[in-house]
């Protein structure tokens, strides 16, 4: 057995030691009639950050709080230990004058992990530091198994990911990140309902997977015996309740994308999308850099952000750039110039991109996009609004005005990472239903990702859908950003992990 094996079952034996260790003193607790898990309630009158913020008002005032105990340093008769609530550290002074030496030693036979409520005097040690002076205290959970700290990540490294629970209790910055996410969806949902905009929810079960081009997970709905998708995207049913009349929507809700798994994509993610009548994709565009600086300011409390170690300032106005231009920008290649699709896969040939098509079966704005995305995406560091799509790839959107080739879209780049896409909807319904039955051709030449036809919506588009905006923008991604944040596993609580063998 090589020696990393044998201190794995060293540390494995250790632990198990300490499990029983505590499972003995829970046993000892209950025949002396204190059963820890018989507590229902406690009166908890401060947090620790109520304590830290207010400490003038409550210096030498009685307190009450409640937390996990996470270090303990007492010798003799006194001694100081840390507990650890939703918002921090508070200290906690305890000593024999105070509550006695019955109660000083079952103190000192708590474990680390274990949640007490402790009621005491507010004030400041010599060192500066703000503590409570502990008149009382009571063991309101007993933690049966150890928190894992030498055994932290050596026999998994997505230990964090699995137990999550763990990773929040011994780390103050995760926790601070998940903070920090309800504060931006907070911001998020304060900027468009001052706006005028109103929540909606849609369906996550349903017949069509549309709105998106993405492969669906499928389910089956027993009662009705019939296949249905969790959804890929909100935005047809949203753009139902435009054409309703419900004039500004928003959802930010759960969509599902059964493909691959990296630092930017999780098969469950969280997505805003909205829609406003009467408006284009320039409204789009001022709407992303509006909203997002103004999360940025409210979390932040400025507009730049550093991540990965470079600083990105969301002011605006963010860049503008046609994805021709960035094309010729950062590829060398003027698709100006190029006249058809054969000269186009001529181009896609010598760049050897990756086509979900066989190349012979890829137009002049398939290659484009391609080359966009091998060479273009990656120098969009700075916020930038990569504007005018190809047809081809766009099947929803509008044409643009003067030009036939491209569509009304744009999609907002940072880092070099995709964070949001938006249109000037397409709301004629006859060539709406052409582009999903061209869609349903490219699903025949191996596009899996290709769109459904949903004949509802052509429909819905059937009764009239005033001139529209749409926008969608990837919450996790622009938490990751908000929060310097490597992996978008790092601001889902629970992302999708593999059954442990």
């Amino acid at each position: 057995m090589a020696n990393d094996e044998l201190n794995i079952a060293a540390l494995e034996n250790e632990y198990n030691a300490l499990i029983k260790e505590r499972l003995q003193k829970y046993s000892e607790l209950k025949q002396n009639g204190e059963d820890p898990f018989d507590v229902y309630t406690y009166d908890v009158t401060h947090s620790s950050s109520d304590i830290r913020e207010n400490f003038e008002k409550l210096d030498g005032k009685d307190v009450s709080v409640a937390g996990r105990l996470i270090s303990k340093r007492v010798h003799g008769k006194a001694g100081f230990s840390d507990l650890y609530d939703r918002y921090g550290k508070i200290q906690l002074y305890v000593r024999i004058d105070d509550i006695g030496e019955e109660k000083l030693k079952f103190f000192k036979s708590l474990d680390l992990g274990d949640i007490l409520g402790v009621k005491g005097r507010v004030f400041k040690t010599h060192t500066g530091e703000i503590s409570i002076h502990v008149k009382e205290f009571t063991l309101l959970c007993k933690s049966l198994r150890p928190l894992p700290e030498k055994w932290h990540g050596l026999k998994d490294p997505d230990l964090k990911y699995r137990e999550r629970y763990v990773d929040l209790i011994i780390n103050q910055d995760v926790k601070d990140v998940f903070l920090k996410r309800t504060k931006i969806i907070k911001s998020m949902r304060r900027y468009l309902d001052e706006k005028g905009f109103m929540e909606v929810e849609t369906p996550v079960l349903s017949a069509i997977a549309g709105g998106a081009a993405a492969r669906p997970f499928i389910t089956h709905h027993n009662t009705l015996d019939i296949d249905m998708y969790l959804r890929i995207a909100t935005e047809l049913y949203l753009k139902r309740l435009i054409v309703g009349g419900l004039e500004k929507v928003y959802e930010i809700g759960k969509d599902f994308r059964n493909e691959g798994m990296d630092i930017r994509h999780n098969p469950e993610f969280t997505m805003i999308e909205l829609y406003q009548a009467y408006t284009d994709y320039n409204g789009m565009m001022e709407l992303i850099e509006n909203m997002v600086s103004q999360i940025c300011i409210d979390v932040l409390g400025t507009t730049k952000a550093v991540y990965q170690d470079t600083e990105i300032d969301f002011k605006p106005p963010w860049r503008r750039i046609t994805m021709v231009d960035a094309v010729k920008k950062y590829a060398d290649v003027d698709f100006t110039a190029v006249k058809s699709d054969e000269e186009a896969r001529e181009i896609g040939k010598k760049s050897e991109l990756e086509l979900k098509k066989k190349l012979e079966d890829c137009t002049k704005g398939d290659i484009l996009n391609a080359m966009f995305e091998k060479y273009a995406e990656k120098n969009l560091i700075q916020p930038t609004l990569v504007m005018d799509y190809p047809v081809e790839i766009s099947p929803l959107t509008k044409k643009k005005r003067g030009n036939d080739e491209f569509t009304e879209r744009f999609e907002a780049f940072i880092y070099g990472r995709e964070l949001a896409n938006a249109y000037s909807e397409l709301n004629d319904p006859i060539v709406q239903k052409e582009r999903f039955l061209q869609q349903l051709k490219e699903r025949e030449l191996g596009d899996n990702e290709a769109y459904m036809m949903d004949d509802d919506f052509i429909n819905a588009l059937e009764i009239g859908m005033p001139p529209t905006g749409g926008m969608g923008l990837g919450v996790d991604r622009l938490v990751m950003l908000l929060t310097d944040s490597y992996s978008i596993r790092d601001v889902i609580l629970f992302p999708t992990m593999k059954p442990k063998e």
